[in-house]
């Protein structure tokens, strides 16, 4: 009973203060308005570092990526749209080098080596059927004895060439419409870093032109002539000189 009592009492209190209440309501709904929740921050390009990471057993990999700086150009590639596919070899393909290979490398060399594993194009892996040789990679120059890499496939084996190693891709790590990672199971050996391009051969020699020797001026037919008549009159004043010596002794 004393509870009702003091209910109505409140209720008479408030009563007075509903206009109050119900003009804030109206006129400021955004305080009691629950806010909406923020809109969720574009995702960017995928992270080949810790999407590797995350596989497991590419930690040599990942190193290199790191120290050469291509894992900050692979994610600016990326993140422009550049569409990528990256061979990447396991711990274990490091691991079937010999213990000098890397370290005979130079940093430019490194960072090639890397870029040599780095296709300029997004590759399903049926896309493997129909790609043309030789792949365009990061590395640049495909031609013979520089950057060549090829690929084939036999059954649903994907098989990849550089002149110096023959590997095979052993799994799909990810993939979306920007990006292919696939293991492999070797590392990818440039041609480059093991064979010399063949001496550009010289310019064919120019044939020699023979120049045949100037031809002698013809004769003089009047100096002839007149050496002739000299002549002949040095012979009939020699007679006229002995005759008249006869006559004179007689």
């Amino acid at each position: 009973m004393q509870s009702s009592r003091k209910l109505d009492k409140m209720l008479k209190q408030l009563v007075p203060l509903l206009p109050l209440i119900l003009i804030f309501f109206l006129y400021f709904p955004a305080v009691f308005a629950q806010s909406p929740a923020p809109a969720p921050a574009p995702s960017g390009p995928p992270n080949v570092v810790k999407i590797l990471k995350k596989a497991g057993h590419f930690s040599k990999m990942i190193r290199l990526l790191k120290r050469t700086k291509m894992d900050d150009r692979i994610f600016s590639l990326l993140n422009n749209s550049n569409p990528l596919t990256i061979f990447a070899p396991t711990d274990e393909a490091f691991a079937h080098l010999k213990s000098e290979t890397l370290k005979s490398l130079t940093f430019q060399q490194r960072i090639q080596l890397v870029q040599f594993h780095v296709i300029n194009n997004m590759l399903s892996f049926s896309d493997f059927e129909t790609v043309t040789n030789p792949l365009s990679t990061q590395a640049g120059d495909n031609r013979k004895y520089m950057y060549p890499l090829n690929v084939t496939m036999t059954g649903n084996q994907v098989n990849i060439s550089t002149g110096i190693v023959n590997a095979t891709v052993t799994n799909t790590i990810y993939t979306d419409n920007l990006l292919a990672l696939y293991e492999v199971d070797k590392v990818l050996l440039p041609l480059h870093f093991y064979v010399s391009p063949p001496p550009v051969p010289p310019p064919p020699a120019k044939p020699v032109v023979e120049v045949p020797p100037p031809e002698s001026p013809p004769a003089d037919d009047s100096s002839d002539a007149t050496h002739k008549i000299h002549h002949g009159l040095t012979v009939i004043s020699f007679i006229g000189y002995v005759v008249a010596t006869i006559y004179l002794c007689l």
